[in-house]
């Protein structure tokens, strides 16, 4: 006999990550390496379109593999053995993704999707644990997320079967309806996730994203100063690029968001908006990356295009964080305009050629600067 589990509760206190749960993350760190050292070969190349659009496929399905579990996680996890072991089922999955992300890149999408179904499958013997585990409206939403998981990965054998122009139309297209399954299952019964822990779980991703951010510039800087000892050159590079990541860290935390994540709605926009937060974080690792080999003259772009390959992804993150995260904690105008102000001056960054990082990094901590002065003065909830 199967062993149901039970929805949590979603005023339960005290309740944080679990060991589980963090080591699930950190086999992550795997699959966004392989995207973001991709990216950045790909840009390096001078072929940013087709980088960009395998990155972005390829993180959306890191990004909603981490997505599905999550939330699942925060409103039916007992960690008892046979939750444990589909889990690790799944963190398995995930090692399958990232060895298939180089072949993705070059269309080949075998590995990935063999890595995902891994993992989906997995996905949807949780959600029948939980179905066998309640009755009614509840049970109908976790029978509907197991047939649309199903369905979905169904749809994703396009990218096998059919020719290779018809990629892109079946990522959107399959994509949409993966995006659309939470919101179709939920219709008539709301999950249990508990509020604080979403937002743990989203802040402790965040800090891996950021981390592997970190881990792929140093070895770029390493690897550059090895082969040509360029510290004029490397240096300023390394310190724009920590300058920036360590603000996006400081900008990111400044606020309590579980205070805001009330209703599916709320919740949705904010979870969702956070695959444009990811990427965006993981893509300023792949940025540095390209501008120490520009620096080098290992690249086959311009300074400006290196440039901009961090600068991009800085302003997007600041954009995004503000839009879905910090904004509905923040009081005045003054402090709404921060970080889309921020934002801009990092964009214009661009035209600084070589000294862009160093003058993007310089801009991200002056907002931080400003956002303290600004979070004293009026006596508001920290922000920056």
């Amino acid at each position: 006999m199967p062993v149901p589990i039970r929805a949590r509760r979603r005023d339960e206190e005290h309740r944080a990550a679990t060991p589980l749960e963090l080591f699930f993350d950190l086999c992550f760190v795997v699959a966004i390496a392989q995207a973001g050292r991709q990216l950045a070969d790909a840009l390096t190349e001078g072929h940013p379109g087709h980088g960009l659009a395998g990155y972005l496929m390829l993180f959306f399905a890191i990004w909603w593999a981490w997505m599905n579990f999550s939330w699942f996680s925060s409103a039916y996890d007992t960690d008892d053995p046979l939750y444990r072991v589909v889990t690790l089922v799944q963190m398995a999955g995930v090692l399958i993704l990232a060895a298939g992300v180089p072949r993705a890149f070059e269309s080949d999408f075998t590995l990935v999707w063999c890595g995902f179904v891994v993992m989906r499958l997995a996905m949807v013997t949780q959600w029948l644990r939980a179905a066998y585990g309640s009755r009614g409206p509840e049970r109908r939403t976790a029978l509907s997320y197991a047939l649309g998981v199903t369905v979905c990965q169904v749809g994703w054998l396009g990218l096998l079967l059919l020719p290779k122009g018809a990629v892109p139309l079946v990522f959107v297209l399959v994509g949409a309806l993966e995006l659309a399954v939470p919101g179709l299952a939920e219709r008539g019964w709301q999950t249990s996730w508990h509020a604080g822990h979403i937002a743990e779980r989203y802040g402790l991703f965040t800090i891996i994203v950021l981390g592997e951010t970190i881990a792929a510039a140093t070895l770029a800087v390493q690897s550059a100063l090895d082969a040509h000892d360029a510290p004029g050159r490397l240096l300023p590079l390394a310190g724009g690029g920590l300058l920036l990541v360590f603000a996006a860290y400081w900008i990111y935390f400044a606020v309590p968001i579980h205070r805001h994540l009330h209703t599916n709605r709320q919740a949705f926009l904010w979870g969702y908006g956070h695959y444009l937060v990811f990427g965006s974080a993981a893509a300023i690792g792949a940025g540095i990356e390209v501008a120490v080999r520009e620096s080098v003259g290992r690249a086959d772009l311009s300074a400006y295009g290196a440039a901009a390959c961090v600068t991009v992804p800085g302003a997007l993150f600041l954009c995004t964080v503000w839009l879905i995260h910090s904004r509905h904690h923040k009081r005045g105008t003054a402090q709404q305009l921060v970080l889309p102000v921020s934002a801009l001056l990092v964009l214009a960054c661009t035209f600084a050629g070589r000294a862009a990082v160093p003058a993007a990094g310089l801009v991200a901590a002056a907002t931080v600067a400003v956002g303290v002065h600004l979070t004293s003065r009026q006596g508001a909830t920290p922000a920056e």
